[in-house]
């Protein structure tokens, strides 16, 4: 009995000692818990979102809220590139391209309309420009001369108009002096050629012409008032053409007399920066104009005389008015030689027979090469020398934009745009030249106070002409 307290003693002392153990090792896993705990609101705290007083109240800290970090060997989420990157380069060079030509398509509609809204205004005033470089060297022979600018002005003005309005008569008068001539030989014509086909291996028969020309005497009664319509825009025509020439009149008589004050005005609108080329371009389109327009007029008149001889020598009806009006489709390029020589055979055809036209169209086609071929290079020259693709294309273009007018002016207009786009660029490549910069050799001895190496700016290469001192306009 004596050792039983002693036992008892004993046990109690070792469970203490468990419960202490218990208790410390309780207290080290809360100690734990709540290191863990600051490590989280730290890095919540970094990213911005700290939690408030009842997050601290409401959620206590534990073990079993650790989230343990993902594992290295875990796949890295790949961030998604840019909308623009993710496009392929030459879709994005396509879609620049194609923006910037449709603003240059809608600029070009626009101006086409503004151009068909104004389009005698517009016709008058380029007849205007091609009359005066015809006129505008007479002017200056004329002031050279000593006459007073007005004096030369008002002369040339008069003496050119009358002359244009000769010839429009001239031509008037031979076609009304001749027109029953024509009419009996294209009646007498026609004769010949309904024999002809009643004898050709075609088996064509009376009753089939017959009806024929029946057919188109019922189309002309059935159209009547389709005809009389016709006539009235003829006058219509007629009455915007009289103010066209009146326009045109107008405006040539002050391009001749004060040609060189509009192109410093004109001048004026372009910006400082470009004004230098555009000051030098000018007097070289005007000078191009001129080449061209005198030249045109002076292998239109050859044609005109030879062609005109060879008609008369074949004895075909009307062979001054043909020539005149040879001369005048002369101004459109290709297409006017080829459709004066096709009215000038088709006379010769239905008045003389078939071997007169063949000689018609012998005289014209050998005219006509002869002008290609040797005339047009060495009186034009190779300043307004444009290739036949350009001149098809132009003409072409200029008809179905404005009709014959446009034809006539098309070929003049891509010539004076050569010009200007040539004599630009160059001019853009001696500025170049001039404001470039090139290193000193190394080991150059330089003048005092200057570093060995410097740049020094290059010596601008001898100027041409073209650049020295901008022309006189028109």
């Amino acid at each position: 009995m004596s050792t039983l307290p002693q036992r008892l003693g004993a046990w109690g002392s070792r469970l203490g000692r468990a419960v202490r153990r218990l208790d410390e090792r309780r207290a080290a896993a809360a100690a734990s818990a709540a290191q863990d705990d600051y490590g989280d609101r730290t890095a919540a705290a970094t990213a911005g979102a700290v939690p408030g007083p009842a997050d601290d109240q409401d959620a206590p800290p534990a073990a079993a809220d650790h989230v343990p970090a993902p594992p290295a060997y875990a796949p890295a989420v790949a961030a998604k590139p840019e909308p623009s990157a993710a496009v392929p380069w030459g879709l994005r060079v396509a879609a620049e391209a194609s923006w910037r030509l449709l603003v240059l398509a809608g600029t070009l509609w626009v101006l086409m309309r503004v151009i068909s809204a104004v389009q005698l205004v517009v016709l008058a005033f380029v007849a205007a420009l091609l009359i005066t470089a015809l006129l505008q060297p007479t002017v200056g022979r004329l002031r050279r001369a000593g006459l007073p600018r007005g004096v030369a002005t008002a002369l040339t003005f008069i003496t050119g108009f009358v002359i244009m309005g000769l010839v429009g008569w001239f031509v008037a008068w031979q076609v009304m002096e001749n027109i029953d001539t024509l009419a009996k030989r294209v009646q007498d014509g026609i004769d010949e050629l309904q024999a002809w086909l009643l004898r050709s291996p075609f088996h064509v028969t009376e009753e089939q012409i017959s009806d024929i020309a029946n057919s188109l005497r019922d189309a002309i009664g059935s159209n009547t008032e389709e005809l009389t319509s016709a006539g009235l825009e003829g006058v219509t025509v007629i009455l915007e053409g009289l103010s066209g020439i009146l326009l045109a009149m107008f405006s040539t008589l002050f391009l001749l007399y004060d040609g060189r004050r509009i192109w410093e005005w004109v001048l004026k609108l372009v910006p400082s920066a470009a004004r230098p080329g555009v000051a030098g371009a000018g007097p070289r389109a005007w000078r191009t104009l001129t080449a061209y327009v005198r030249g045109t007029v002076l292998v239109a008149l050859i044609d005109a005389i030879f062609i005109g001889l060879g008609l008369y020598v074949l004895d075909v009806p009307m062979a001054v008015p043909l020539a005149v009006f040879i001369f005048l489709f002369a101004f459109i390029p290709l297409v006017g030689a080829v459709v004066s020589g096709a009215l000038a055979v088709i006379v010769a055809l239905v008045t003389q027979g078939v071997f007169t036209a063949l000689m018609a169209l012998i005289v014209v086609l050998a005219v006509q090469q002869i002008e290609g071929h040797v005339l047009q290079p060495f009186i034009l020259g190779r300043a307004v020398r444009v290739h036949p693709l350009a001149v098809v294309l132009s003409v072409a273009a200029g008809s179905l934009v404005a009709g014959i007018g446009g034809a006539v002016v098309a070929v003049p207009l891509v010539a004076v745009t050569n010009t200007v786009v040539g004599y630009l660029r160059t001019y853009a490549r001696e500025q170049a030249l001039r404001t470039a910069v090139v290193p000193q050799p190394v080991g150059r001895i330089n003048a005092p106070g200057t570093a060995t190496g410097a740049p020094v700016e290059q010596a601008p290469a001898a100027a041409s002409s073209a650049t020295a001192q901008p022309d006189a306009g028109a």
